[in-house]
């Protein structure tokens, strides 16, 4: 069927309710809209869905989450794990608990027990959540940090990471098989109570999350001395870590930590920001604000899933509060767990850090300077938290610390996905650390640099939405392929990789990526985004100082701008 004939079966068959078809019918005429919403089922990838929320095939809603459960429940069934249950957490997003509840009661229905939690909970609880209770798999109703008229669903596998290759395609043959409603299981939520197949999962697992962050405290004994002296000014952005957060940093000690007022409270619209992402400075105005007002001596923002951790923190030499990016809190975090472990004799000898493709380079540095392994993985903390899987398996390596730029870390294994309360837990840590020496944060980064080298990066990213842009961006990725350039911002291309050609040449998974490796320690990587219509072009520079490698990195910027601006 065309796009159209779609339309008109979603408008005239009784399967779809009447809000759906209601909604249909005010876009008779529009067929430009018609054409978004029904070109295509939205793509169940490799993580799971993501989209706009409203009626059509192209968009989440009701009939694509029953969709893609049922695929899921297939699988499940597939594999002889319905016995174990599926775990089911959600945000604070428009229809995320409807959402959940659709899928807890698909999963019911295909004799599958659903766990799920009876409000708001972050991701990494999620994925804590399904490893305590045993699952086969879990489900998250969340689009992270999208902006409010889109939602999502990630699929994790029993070891508590997201679904990775092979089993990634796998499932998604499962839910591309499902073609026609008659085929998706349904029931009510009595009717899966009553069969013993729905069950909410108690309060006490947050307090078994708490209790496996807190053991990761390296040196209580400092945060103890330090806690009540640091002023820390948080914002959960609307979103899922309120009372996680607030409730660990409580528990440690931490007594001065004031919360956004305006930004404390769940809200599905985040109604005072224009884009709920702490990688967005404009994200931060109201936390900044309070900040000023208190003198604070951090700002941390987590995003609507409490996956990654955005921070500012201020500098005693200007009294300014300075941006840092994910690589800078990656490598704090990293520096300190390396170096206070060694220092205690517990920094394991087969030790990793695991870090992305895309990630700064000051981690390979690091690792180098504590006789760690570094592994580079493709984009996406999926692939970190499939790497503990595997040390696990054949115990060559000891996982220490991972993390990527786009503002997520794993501090511990009691999760397998980028954990922004246990980030906020272990930064807080940090910064109770560097008072102790007199330093803040702004001057353990400084440290950093000069010991390990003026790393600089940055990301440019081109929005193209729609069926047009998804095909302008395939074919920017085919010009860049077929005219590879020799140098980006002056600094001459020494090395060039194609992720597509697969593992055995580039010794990870296929994926759509091109990277640069450029004179000079600099680099260029180019990949579309896997979650939102967005291509992203990621750069790095080092140089000898701050000043020369803002300047590297300016240049590098402004030609990356000029390839995106080629199409």
């Amino acid at each position: 069927m065309d796009a159209r004939q779609r339309y008109e079966s979603w408008l005239t068959d009784p399967y779809f309710d009447g809000e759906i078809r209601e909604e249909l019918q005010k876009i008779a005429g529009d067929h430009k809209e018609i054409e978004e919403r029904f070109y295509r089922d939205l793509e169940f990838g490799t993580g799971g869905l993501r989209g706009i929320i409203g009626a059509g095939t192209n968009r989440m809603n009701i009939y694509t989450v029953r969709k893609a459960t049922q695929g899921l429940a297939n699988y499940i069934v597939r594999e002889g794990k319905e016995g174990k249950g599926v775990a089911i957490a959600f945000d604070s997003r428009n229809m995320s608990p409807e959402f959940a509840e659709e899928a807890a009661l698909c999963l019911a229905a295909n004799g599958i027990k659903a766990y799920i939690f009876s409000s708001l909970r972050p991701t990494p609880m999620l994925s804590f959540a399904l490893r305590t209770l045993g699952c086969a798999a879990g489900i998250v109703v969340t689009a992270s940090h999208n902006p409010p008229e889109y939602n999502g669903y990630k699929v994790y596998w029993e070891d508590g990471a997201q679904i990775t290759y092979p089993r990634d395609k796998e499932i998604i043959g499962e839910v591309n098989a499902i073609t026609d409603h008659t085929q998706v299981k349904n029931m009510t939520r009595q009717e899966a109570k009553t069969a013993g197949l729905y069950e909410v999962i108690p309060p006490e697992m947050d307090d078994l999350y708490r209790q496996a962050l807190k053991k990761l405290i390296i040196h209580p004994e400092i945060i103890g001395q330090e806690a009540d002296r640091l002023k820390i000014v948080y914002t959960p952005l609307h979103g899922t870590g309120n009372i996680p957060v607030r409730m660990v940093l409580k528990e440690l000690g931490f007594t001065q930590v004031y919360v956004v007022k305006e930004q404390e409270l769940p809200d599905k619209d985040f109604s005072t920001v224009t884009y709920p992402n702490p990688e967005d400075r404009h994200a931060f105005e109201l936390a900044l604000k309070l900040a000023e007002k208190v003198e604070a001596d951090l700002v941390l923002a987590t995003d609507p899933d409490a996956d990654r951790l955005g921070v500012y923190a201020r500098d005693s030499r200007t009294g300014e509060y300075v941006s840092f990016t994910g690589n800078m809190t990656g490598a704090l975090i990293l520096e300190y767990i390396l170096s206070q472990r060694k220092a205690m004799g517990t920094l394991p000898e087969n030790g990793a850090v695991v870090t992305t493709i895309v990630s700064g380079r000051m981690a390979g540095k690091i690792a180098e300077a504590y006789h760690m392994e570094l592994i580079k993985t493709l984009t996406g903390f999926k692939y970190i938290g499939e790497q503990i899987k595997f040390f696990e398996e054949d115990h060559e390596h000891e996982y220490v610390f991972g993390y990527e730029e786009s503002y997520g870390c794993l501090v511990g294994t009691h999760a397998r996905d980028k954990d922004a309360v246990a980030a906020v837990m272990a930064l807080c840590e940090v910064a109770a650390w560097c008072r102790s020496r007199n330093r803040t944060l702004c001057d353990q980064m400084r440290l950093l640099f000069d010991t390990y080298g003026h790393y600089k990066e940055t990301l440019v990213t081109v929005t193209l939405k729609g069926r047009e842009g998804t095909k302008k961006i395939a074919d920017m990725m085919e010009r860049i392929r077929g005219e590879v350039p020799k140098d980006i911002g002056g600094a001459a291309v020494i090395g060039f990789c194609d992720y597509r050609e697969g593992e055995e040449v580039t010794g990870l998974p296929v994926s759509d990526v091109l990277y640069f490796e450029l004179e000079d320690d600099a680099w260029c990587c180019i990949r579309p985004s896997g979650t939102e219509p967005k291509i992203k072009f990621y750069i790095g520079v080092r140089g000898s100082d701050e000043k020369e490698a803002k300047e590297r990195l300016r240049h590098m910027k402004q030609s990356v701008e000029e390839m995106a601006e080629q199409g």
